[in-house]
This record gives structure tokens, C-alpha cells and sequence, in this order.
């Protein structure tokens, strides 16, 4: 491969890197070919964008797209396989369900909104991550559930303050 190439290529991981925010390096190495033809199909049906690279193009990107990390440095040794996504905790889960027929792909590293998380003991953490819509639904929940309690308490205490009162001490 020429300089020209390689350079293109940390180009395009470090382009991806920037603008997915979210990556996982993950070892598929030894997997058959229908193996990894089924983890892309997958990849690709999640909204997962999956590419293999060298090491030392990764690490080139890494330092290209502003990430020095040491820890993601140093899990950049055999076969890497990146897997980028919008949803932190999507490569985690398909990594979780995959993992149910074998023990591939194995995770050895995640990058998620600026926080490193190394080794695959950090895979179940990983997918209990929840994304931003996640929060974001459970905030507006959160927010709406008092208002709910007083139309609930105004509809069921007769529309008057002193029901109002009463329903609301009911609910606790």
C-alpha cells in the first residue's frame, strides 16, 4: 500500500471518528467469512457502521481526530475491527448478542462521548450506557409526571381546592 493510501484511509477513520463520537474496537479475528458477513449484515440493519484497519492506521486517526489515549493505544495489538455508531450502547448490545453463539467479537475497547472504557469486562457497563434519547425521554417523563398527578387529582377530587388537597395527600 502507498503513503498516498494509508494517508487517505487515517483520513476517512479520523473523519469518521469526529463525526460518530462513539466508536468500539472490537477483535474479530479467526471468524469465518459467513461469521463476519453476518456481524456487517447486522452492523448495517443497527445503523452501525463496521471497518477493519490496521493498527497503526488507527492509531494515526486516533491522533488525527484529537483523541490521546493512551489506554486506547495500548488494546491496538492482532486484529481490530472499529464499529461506529450515533448510539453509544448500539455496538455493546450487538456485541452482547452476538456473543450468544460465540465468544467473537471480543470488545477491547469503546470510546463514548470523550470516556474510554478498556476490556471486555466493561461490555454489560457498556450496554447499560443509555443514549442521549434515552435520557432526554426519561427527563420529560420525570417533568411530566407531577403535572400528570394534578390533572389526575383535579379530575378525581370534583375540580375543587379542597379536592384538589385531598387526592394530592391520597397519592402521597
Amino acid at each position: 500500500m502507498r503513503k498516498e493510501e494509508k494517508q487517505e484511509i487515517v483520513q476517512a477513520l479520523a473523519e469518521q471518528i469526529k463525526s460518530y463520537g462513539n466508536f468500539y474496537i472490537t477483535d474479530t479475528a479467526d471468524l469465518t467469512v459467513d461469521k463476519i458477513n453476518n456481524i456487517r449484515r447486522k452492523c448495517f440493519d443497527q445503523g452501525i457502521t463496521i471497518q477493519v484497519a490496521k493498527n497503526s492506521l488507527i492509531e494515526k486517526a486516533l491522533v488525527e481526530a484529537g483523541i490521546d489515549s493512551e489506554e486506547l493505544r495500548s488494546v491496538l495489538k492482532g486484529a481490530s475491527t472499529l464499529m461506529f455508531s450515533e448510539t453509544g450502547n448500539a455496538p455493546a448490545k450487538l456485541i452482547k448478542e452476538l456473543r450468544k453463539a460465540g465468544d467473537k467479537p471480543v470488545l477491547k475497547a469503546a470510546y463514548i462521548q470523550e470516556t474510554a472504557f478498556v476490556g471486555d469486562d466493561q461490555l454489560n457497563a457498556l450496554v447499560t450506557l443509555k443514549s442521549k434519547d434515552e435520557l432526554v425521554a426519561d427527563i420529560i417523563a420525570a417533568l411530566q409526571s407531577p403535572a400528570k398527578n394534578v390533572i389526575s387529582a383535579l379530575q378525581s377530587g370534583g375540580n375543587t381546592i379542597s379536592g384538589l388537597v385531598k387526592a394530592l395527600e391520597e397519592r402521597g
